[in-house]
């Protein structure tokens, strides 16, 4: 009965094609939404988590924003940080903008950022082309610097920039290394580069140095390389037990940053937008579960002297109502079959415009199947049910 049921009803959809792609449209324009927009977004949750995952691991962030007596940290702070015996080193930045001139042609909107050797000690093919700074150079207070493939076309292209000179702020610096491109390691310029922040390129100089130059004398952010990332909790209590003794207690003289925080708090803001926008796109499954139940009201009527007549010939309510039900399902489930391959070709599409590795949501497949089902079954169920309960009698009376 179940497959004369399924033949009965794939001949009656074949037989309006016109009409059963209209019916469907609002189910595969819904199912497409869904796939689309659950399958970017968690492409490009992944991929933003697999880059920070890459760019913090072992990293926690200090920012300071001081209180009225107590500006920033000094080196005595540092030194206390630095007796944590889970820290593997720590990276003092200041950072700020400045014109720097080389070999005849000036930059202007440099960011000029000051580093420790941590930075680069705890960061792996951070260099493309010569070398980091180095603890002696911390030592000496030397004149040297990194910059970025940016500045290096900018100053001296097709040119080997190691060695060469420029100048900042008033001081001239020799080129030890070029950064590569690929290892911006620390999270807040990883952060930057995302929100869209651009310059006209970057140097690195000793951090003592930038202070001098930027005319202070307190460490304002730093990064704190973890030795035991299992330990990064413990860490973080013991690195806010020295900056509240440094701060007086004082609340929001600081603020500490572990990637894992952020990547929670990301996971969750994504999430919700997600949820958000499923719903919305759902509002489309409805338009669709209406218009499969107006189609199916509509070959109710239609069908009347055929079901009539299965019914004088001994047909049972519930067969009757079986047969309209797996014609109503199967409408769904065809819209939500379009809008699922639909779906997925659209965000592979959007993926590659975008850069973004293209990663299938089993789930997202997953719920709109399911939808696309339960929208059949809901909205055919009353038409299904006003077939069923068809007088025999009034039925044939129609013809």
């Amino acid at each position: 009965m179940l497959k004369e049921c399924l033949r009965m009803s794939w001949q009656n959809i074949k037989g309006n094609k016109m009409r059963t792609f209209l019916t469907t449209l609002g189910i595969i324009i819904g199912v497409t939404a869904i796939i689309t927009l659950i399958t970017t977004v968690e492409g490009a949750t992944n991929e933003i988590t697999t880059q920070f995952t890459a760019l913090g691991a072992g990293k926690v962030s200090v920012s300071v924003s001081g209180t009225p007596l107590k500006r920033g940290l000094s080196d005595d702070d540092l030194l206390r940080l630095g007796e944590i015996k889970n820290i593997s080193g720590i990276d003092p930045s200041v950072s700020y903008s400045q014109h720097v001139a080389g070999d005849g042609s000036l930059c202007e909107d440099v960011t000029v950022e000051g580093r420790s050797a941590a930075y680069f000690d705890g960061s792996s093919d951070l260099i493309s082309i010569g070398r980091g700074l180095s603890a002696m150079d911390m030592d000496r207070h030397s004149h040297v610097c990194v910059i970025d493939s940016n500045l290096h076309e900018n100053l001296f292209p097709n040119e080997n920039p190691v060695g060469k000179e420029i100048v900042v702020s008033g001081l001239t610096f020799r080129i030890v290394g070029m950064l590569n491109d690929e290892s911006e390691n620390d999270v807040m310029s990883a952060m930057s580069l995302m929100m869209g922040g651009e310059s006209n390129g970057k140097v690195i100089i000793p951090y003592q140095t930038a202070l001098r130059l930027t005319g202070t004398n307190s460490i304002n952010s730093l990064t704190l390389y973890i030795k035991d990332t299992d330990q990064t909790d413990e860490t973080i209590e013991q690195v806010e037990d020295v900056l509240n003794a440094a701060f007086n207690y004082r609340d929001n003289a600081y603020q500490v940053l572990n990637l894992d925080t952020l990547l929670d708090t990301m996971n969750t803001m994504t999430g919700m937008m997600t949820t958000m926008l499923a719903g919305i796109a759902s509002i489309a499954l409805l338009v669709g579960g209406i218009g499969i139940m107006n189609m199916m009201l509509v070959s109710v009527s239609e069908r009347t002297m055929e079901i009539g007549l299965r019914k004088a010939l001994g047909a049972k309510p519930s067969l009757i109502q079986t047969q309209f039900l797996i014609e109503s399902v199967m409408l769904s489930l065809m819209g939500g079959l379009i809008g699922i391959v639909v779906g997925i070709l659209l965000s592979a599409l959007i993926a590659h415009l975008i850069g973004m590795a293209f990663t299938l949501s089993t789930g997202a497949i997953a719920l709109a199947f399911t939808f696309s089902a339960t929208v059949g079954i809901l909205f055919g169920w009353a038409p299904a049910r006003k077939a069923s309960r068809l007088n025999p009698i009034d039925a044939l009376r129609s013809m």
